[in-house]
């Protein structure tokens, strides 16, 4: 069976396929010809999903699943949710990111560590036929950048039950905990079924 994953990251499309095994021919956007800037601007992260997945499905004619990701800390009631990887402007740089996270809970009184979450929305699209797939992950938030693994907000993110950060952690130790790789198997776990 032939599906769309909507990326053009070559790392995660062939961490993917691996899951998959031989039953799947994951695509990328470019192998499909989708060379054009997907939109995202729905307000939260499960539409976000579902309108990239949509997107294809509607102009390609392709089993799709596309995923989205958010930061979401309690004290800022959610944000900066589905707005984390431009959350500063549309530069998207982390760092920036970051700060700004800081400036808020420091303007709200908020002290650290303060609880936070991440979650990944997959939606898959066959047929017509919409399903999503969620992953979490609990933990809390610190002042201080530590680790220099990882990206985005990783640097400040401590897992629960965890003291390092996800940047201090290897890619094989943060896949092993992450919101993103429980939301995967899920999907996998779908797809093998099928």
């Amino acid at each position: 069976m032939q599906l769309c994953f909507a990326t053009n990251n070559a790392h995660k499309l062939t961490e993917i396929q691996a899951l998959l095994g031989s039953d799947f021919e994951l695509k990328t956007l470019a192998d499909i010809g989708c060379l054009e800037e997907i939109p995202e601007t729905q307000p939260t992260i499960p539409e976000n999903s579902r309108q990239k997945a949509e997107y294809v499905w509607d102009n390609y004619g392709i089993g799709t699943f596309a995923d989205d990701t958010g930061l979401e800390v309690y004290a800022l009631d959610g944000k900066p949710g589905v707005d984390s990887a431009h959350y500063a402007g549309p530069q998207r740089n982390a760092n920036d990111n970051i700060n700004r996270v800081w400036e808020q809970l420091a303007a709200t009184g908020h002290t650290f560590p303060t609880p936070a979450r991440f979650l990944t929305v997959i939606t898959l699209v066959v047929e017509g036929i919409y399903h999503q797939f969620e992953g979490t992950v609990e933990g809390t938030l610190i002042n201080e950048k530590r680790g220099g693994n990882g990206f985005g907000y990783d640097p400040v993110f401590v897992p629960e039950g965890h003291e390092r950060t996800f940047a201090e952690m290897s890619l094989t130790e943060k896949s092993q905990l992450s919101h993103r790789s429980r939301a995967f198997a899920k999907l996998v776990a779908f797809l093998r079924q099928r």
